[in-house]
């Protein structure tokens, strides 16, 4: 996977969630069946909000969608909590990208339809004209600005997800010197703590014993027998994970009020087409409305990572 996409920061998110996500995609709670989204006569209800169309928004479009009422949008499928299928072998989507999108298309009063496109090929395909935007948890960076404009929607980096209850009383990264942690191997998670030893030498804590496994469900299961004190891997895996796992009695998720998106957090933004800035215009606009409405923090609050979500719709914010 691409090290720029926000999911590479646990090469194996799949895996490390999936029991989560087969319990939570069958999970009656979810808005709908539909994916998240209950669409009604009179109108879009998204995690429990009732969207309404901004007509000058729906008129800001560019003419091709506004005539077909539709923006194509790419998608790689599943990645939890950010896209997943409702129900395995189905093709009903929801989660964070997903209810995000249904928002989005309330407000502007076209539909926004996701279709399953490998990673990869996202962009490629938004060049040659196959979608018009992107929503799949894609990382905002200045390589991708050259060819996909960004309206950034979230900031995630690293999490720790302690054992429900919380019983080392872990609130910091500083809290982890001195004792086992668990780590999926070869991620940027294992980078993080191996950076921070030098602050846990420095402050006399001991070095952070770290125990790395080669799937992040098997720090999961360390953690869950009490041999590591946390388990550090994707704030919005942990989020999702402490959300779902044992319907959320098995884990908790730390919050650092100094690094709420997480450690090293990064922008993620809905990509789209250099050739449609009206769209792209229209949706920071939309965005920032569902932003002051408290709609994105519902929706993110949804999948257990409400802490991601921005507090301001930007265009293209990272510098890296």
């Amino acid at each position: 996977m691409n090290v720029h996409f926000a999911r590479p920061l646990a090469a194996a998110l799949g895996a490390a969630t999936a029991l989560a996500v087969l319990t939570a995609c069958s999970d009656s709670s979810a808005d709908s069946a539909a994916g998240g989204a209950d669409t009604t006569v009179a109108g879009t209800t998204v995690a429990g909000t009732a969207i309404t169309k901004d007509q000058a928004l729906h008129d800001a479009l560019p003419a091709a969608i506004k005539k077909s009422g539709t923006v194509r949008v790419a998608t790689d499928v599943p990645y939890a909590p950010f896209e997943m299928f409702v129900k395995e072998g189905e093709s009903a989507l929801t989660g964070v990208d997903y209810d995000l999108g249904q928002a989005l298309g309330a407000k502007l009063g076209v539909k926004f339809a996701f279709t399953p496109q490998k990673f990869d090929g996202i962009v490629p395909a938004i060049q040659a004209g196959k979608f018009d935007a992107a929503m799949s948890a894609i990382t905002d960076n200045m390589e991708r600005q050259k060819v996909v404009d960004f309206v950034d929607y979230s900031q995630s980096g690293s999490g720790i997800m302690v054992a429900e209850g919380n019983p080392a009383k872990i609130a910091t990264l500083d809290d982890l010197c001195g004792k086992p942690v668990g780590v999926q191997a070869a991620t940027n998670q294992l980078d993080l703590l191996k950076a921070h030893q030098s602050r846990c030498t420095a402050t006399g804590k001991g070095e952070i014993a770290i125990q790395t496994f080669p799937k992040d469900s098997d720090a999961q299961l360390a953690l869950r027998a009490g041999k590591v004190v946390a388990d550090v891997l994707t704030k919005p895996a942990a989020g999702w994970t402490a959300k779902t796992a044992d319907d959320g009695k098995a884990f908790d998720l730390v919050d650092d009020p100094a690094a709420l998106g997480g450690y090293n957090a990064s922008p993620n933004g809905i990509a789209v087409s250099k050739k449609l800035p009206e769209l792209t215009g229209a949706i920071q606009k939309a965005l920032q409305q569902l932003i002051d409405d408290g709609t994105l923090n519902k929706i993110c609050d949804k999948y257990g990572v409400a802490s991601i979500a921005v507090k301001e719709a930007t265009r293209n914010a990272s510098v890296n």
